[in-house]
Order: structure tokens, then C-alpha cells, then sequence
């Protein structure tokens, strides 16, 4: 079966939006930041290495969309609200924030150095956190609504072995999505969860998964028996971020080919 690289939403549909996708420099955040622009958005593209922006910005507006790369460390909140101040002075709002900025390696948990934990928890829930605030402090102001999509992982809900300080991370930014999708509904402000599985061509799956039999292993657990296209993964966000899911807030959506389910 042929899987289209296309958008499945009608064009336009982000016409007039201003998007912010952090880890917009490479793997799902990439995708997502394309396929933004592809539907009509104006998409800020957030990272800490100005070269990966750059390039994907270069691109972006090669094929017709529009793009501003601004470095920064997520972790920073300075520079965090210093974005989000910049872009509405230049763009006058903010309509979509996406959170795809992450860190990931395993180690066993008693290795784990507290540096180690502090770099990723800092990235994952810290940088979550500041981006999140900041925008809907923004859109609260504002008053016309807006949306934000998390990126989450199973291990949220699983477990990760190997990979604790990740996994505690994610689960923190799940029960702050559900927690503000409650805070700020009132506000026409929606949150959710979009969490990928086993993703193609991402720094992600090459770092957890780096042998050809830890690859396959992943894989046989996977009911569909293959791998999700970034381009899959970016669908669903744009669906998840659009008017068209006005009214789901708060929830996780899995695109994981089934793998949550248990496989014999």
C-alpha cells in the first residue's frame, strides 16, 4: 500500500496561524514545522543549532512556505520569553505552539549521573514548561484561543528501563497537558498528546534503537509490522493543532502502529 508524503488537510488551513515548533531543526519536529507551513502557517522554527534551523528555513521557503529560524536553549526562560516576545512584535500573535524539543539515551538507572537526569528533564519537561506557559500567557492575553500539541512517548505510560529519566519527563509533561487543557479550556486554549511510536529516520530511534537487532525487535512488537513515516506523525499533529479537533482537548493520541496493544 502506497502511504502518500502529502498533508491530509485541506490547503489554507493554517492561513493567517502563526505556529512555534521547538526541535523544529530535525526528526518530528521537522515533519511537523513542514507540513505547518505546507497548510499555510507562518512557522518559527526553535532549536539550539542554528545551522540545522537555518537549512530547514532555507527549505521551507524554497518550496513556497514561510519560515524564521530563532535559536535558543529551551531550558533558557529567558531567552524563551524573549522569543515569544520577538515573534509578536514581528508577527502581532502566536496561534499554535509545538513542544518536540527532547533528549534521550539509556543507561541504566543506577548509572545515571544527576547531571545526566537534569540535562534531559530539563529539555523534556523544564523546556516544556517554560514554552507552554509563556505562549498561553500570550494567548490568554489575546483572548482568540490557540492551540498546543506535546510530543509524549509510551514510556510515559510504560515505563522505560533504561531510559527513566526520559520516561519521568514525558510523564510529567502528560499530566501537565491534561492539567492545563483543564486550567485554560475557559480560555478556548487547547492542549493535547500526540505520542509517535517506532519513527523513521529520527535522531531518536537511531540513538535507542542503534543495531539492526535491536531494530528488529522493536518492530516484531509492532502489529502493523513496519515502522511510522515522520509524514504520518505530522499529519496527525496538523490535525490535532487544527480547528478541525476544536473541541479534543487533554487527550493522548497514539500513532503507534498498535504496539501499546501487546503482541504475542
Amino acid at each position: 500500500m502506497t502511504r502518500a508524503a502529502g498533508t491530509m488537510l485541506p490547503a489554507g488551513t493554517f492561513a493567517d496561524r502563526v505556529a512555534v515548533v521547538t526541535g523544529g531543526g530535525s526528526g518530528i519536529g521537522e515533519a511537523i514545522a513542514r507540513a505547518l507551513a505546507h497548510l499555510g502557517a507562518t512557522v518559527v522554527l526553535v532549536g539550539r543549532t542554528p545551522e540545522k534551523l537555518e537549512a530547514v528555513r532555507a527549505s521551507i521557503v524554497a518550496d513556497g512556505g514561510v519560515a524564521i529560524a530563532h535559536p535558543l536553549d529551551v531550558r533558557d526562560r529567558a531567552a524563551v520569553e524573549q522569543m515569544v516576545e520577538d515573534v509578536v512584535a514581528q508577527h502581532g500573535k502566536i496561534d499554535h505552539l509545538v513542544n518536540s524539543a527532547a533528549g534521550n539515551f539509556r543507561s541504566a538507572p543506577q548509572d545515571l549521573s544527576p547531571n545526566a537526569w537534569a540535562s534531559v528533564t530539563g529539555i523534556v519537561l523544564d523546556g516544556t514548561w517554560h514554552c507552554t506557559q509563556t505562549v498561553g500567557r500570550h494567548l490568554i492575553a489575546r483572548g482568540s484561543g490557540g492551540s498546543v500539541l506535546n510530543i509524549g512517548s509510551n514510556m510515559a505510560n510504560q515505563g522505560g528501563p533504561d531510559t527513566v529519566h526520559s520516561a519521568s519527563a514525558k510523564a510529567g509533561v502528560v499530566t501537565m497537558t491534561k492539567s492545563l487543557a483543564a486550567a485554560w479550556g475557559q480560555h478556548g486554549i487547547r492542549l493535547n498528546v500526540l505520542v509517535p511510536g517506532f519513527t523513521e529516520d529520527t535522531a531518536g530511534v537511531d540513538i535507542l534503537f542503534a543495531t539492526p537487532q535491536a531494530r528488529e525487535r522493536s518492530l516484531a512488537s509492532v502489529p502493523l509490522g513496519r515502522p511510522v513515516l515522520k509524514t504520518e506523525v505530522a499529519n496527525a499533529a496538523c490535525y490535532l493543532l487544527s480547528d478541525y479537533a476544536g473541541y479534543i482537548t487533554g487527550v493522548q493520541l497514539l500513532i503507534d502502529g498498535g504496539k501499546a496493544l501487546g503482541r504475542a
